[in-house]
Parts: C-alpha cells; structure tokens; sequence
C-alpha cells in the first residue's frame, strides 16, 4: 500500500498481547513448562498470578488481551483435577472474570490520561486446538486429525466456547489450529453462534506455504474466510511461528487484490528455539519481532501481537512501533 493509505487503515490496527505463560512466569517461583494442563492450572491455584498478567499486557499498550483457556479444556481438568464437566466450564467462566477484572482496574488507571490509546480494551476468549489437551505437541504437527471427525471436533470445541460467550468475551481467538478438519470443524461450529465474532489462527510450517500438516496454508486461510458467515470472522493468520517466516505464509493471500482485502492476523514467537532438553535457546542473532511491522502492514496485517517468549515488554515495544507509524 502507498504511504497515505497505510495512514488511513493504521486506525484499525489492533495490538495484541504476548505469551501468557511467558509473562506468567515473572509472577511464579514455579515451573509452567511440562505441566498437562500448562498455564491453565494457574486459573486455580494463582488466579492473583493470571489477573495480574494480564494487567501487564494492558499496561503495556494491548487493544485485545486473550482469556487463560488455551489449554482449559473439559477433557483436561477432568483428568488431571478429578473434578466434574461443570466444575471444569465453571473455571473457564472464571478466566473471563479475571480478565475482565484486569481490564476494570487499568480502566481506572488511565481514567484521565488522554494520552493513552487502548482506552476500550477487548476481551479475546482463547481456544486451543484439539491437540493442545492430549499433551504430546501435536498441535504442531496435526497428526491426530487423522483419526478423528470433524463432528468429533465440533463436538469437543462447542462447550468452551459457549462458556467463554456466556461470561461475556468480546470475541473468539481460535488460534494454533494445524490442520484442515480441524479449521472446517471451526467455522461449521461458529455458525451456531452467528453474533460471534472470532479470529482463526493457524500452525504453520517454516517452508512459507504449509500448514504443520502439509495442506496449503493461504488456500484454506480464503477457503475459510469465504464459507464462514459474512464478517464473523475478523481476521485470519498465524501465530506460534518465527517472525522471519510470517511473510513468505501471508504474501499472496491478499495478492492484486485492490478491495475485500482479507484482514490478517500475525502474533509469533520471539524467534528462538524449543527444545525439551535445554528448553528455549538462542541460536545466533534474532531478529526482533517489531522489526517485521512495516512489512507486514503492507500484507494487510490487522492485528500484531506476540505468542510464546514474548513479555509484555514487547508488546510494549509494538505498541510503540504501530503508533509510529501512525504519525
């Protein structure tokens, strides 16, 4: 886009926030990693710990913070908790509460300050993928989709997110999805919700095209835009990727297209690397997050934030970076 339309469409970019268990764990002396229910245990047992990481993102610069229910699932605290399919919706009710909380205490913090710009922050009901609960990565990979329905998974996403839109979240983050049933599945299921709005996020390969399960990425991110209902979904992208991959993935997704732009969504990682011996490792330099701004605004990219190794320092530093590009 020419320098004057980006200034006209940068008051629709929205930031995003961070890694949850990233910032999370500078309000724990324990360990987040290895747990099978991961940041969702926390809902339990240091709800002080989650409102408070969330308060982070907002004071950071976030338009939109996520609920702590990527990995809540029925299935999960059934299994590792020992408690009922009610008790476990009752505890995703509350992640929307504490989010809710963080945002009513940082309104009154700002209440007079003119000078801030995400005065209305919006609550994002996060849901996993299938994946996310069976513990094993395969999220990353969408190698369980093989073996199971799309009526499957419609069946297994509808009680969270009914939860999530009863308690009030403002909208749906449907993110890391890894495979094509799954996304279907999706945006069958939303259709049952027709005044919901959400946004699909999916787990990609490094190769620039591909879904984690090999089907092409940009042919499924329009298929999906173009079959869900008319403006239920907000934006679609990725998440959970290296930010040096991101362009390659959204390039030609909204290629010699003048209107009915497809909106983008892109919240990576830091750019370092997993391992489950040595844990997050640096591996020569990385480039910063906020440096790939400019270039994926010309994308169409909509909504920016970050996912795991992000701190709400970061956000910060993207913040910073889009109300730049706004003057």
């Amino acid at each position: 886009f020419k320098n004057e339309k980006k200034k006209t469409i940068m008051s629709e970019i929205k930031v995003l926030d961070g890694g949850f268990s990233t910032q999370l764990s500078t309000h724990l002396d324990e360990k987040i990693n290895g747990d099978p229910l991961w940041t969702a245990r926390f809902l339990i047992t240091k709800p002080e710990a989650v409102f408070a990481t969330h308060l982070d993102f907002l004071r950071a610069g976030a338009d939109i913070i996520e609920t702590n229910t990527y990995q809540a699932t029925i299935d999960g605290f059934v299994k590792h908790l020992g408690i009922t399919e009610e008790e476990s919706l009752e505890i995703i009710r509350k992640a929307v509460d504490y989010a809710k909380d963080a945002v009513n205490v940082y309104s009154k913090e700002i209440d007079n300050d003119e000078n801030v710009r995400n005065r209305k922050p919006l609550i994002a009901g996060s849901c996993g993928p299938y994946g996310a609960c069976l513990h094993d990565g395969s999220e990353y990979t969408g190698s369980y989709c093989i073996n199971i329905s799309r009526e499957f998974l419609i069946n297994w996403h509808r009680p969270r997110i009914r939860a999530l839109l009863e308690r009030g979240v403002d909208l749906l983050a449907i993110e890391t999805i890894p495979c094509v049933r799954e996304a279907e599945a999706i945006i069958d299921l939303l259709k049952e919700f027709p005044d919901t709005r959400a946004w699909l996020s999916f787990s990609c390969k490094n190769d620039g095209k591909s879904l984690v399960d090999g089907n092409n990425f940009q042919e499924l991110a329009v298929r999906c835009y173009k079959t869900a209902l008319p403006g239920q979904i907000l934006a679609i992208g990725v998440n959970c990727i290296a930010p040096q991959c991101v362009t390659a993935l959204l390039q030609d997704i909204n290629k010699n297209k003048l209107n009915d732009l497809i909106p983008l969504i892109v919240y990576p990682n830091s750019g370092e690397k997993y391992t489950v011996s040595e844990g997050w490792k640096k591996e020569g330099e990385i480039a910063s997050l906020h440096e790939f701004i400019d270039e994926w605004l010309d994308l169409g990219v909509r909504y920016i934030g970050g996912c795991c190794r992000t701190y709400a320092a970061d956000i910060k530093q993207i913040r910073s970076k889009v109300d730049q590009c706004r003057t």
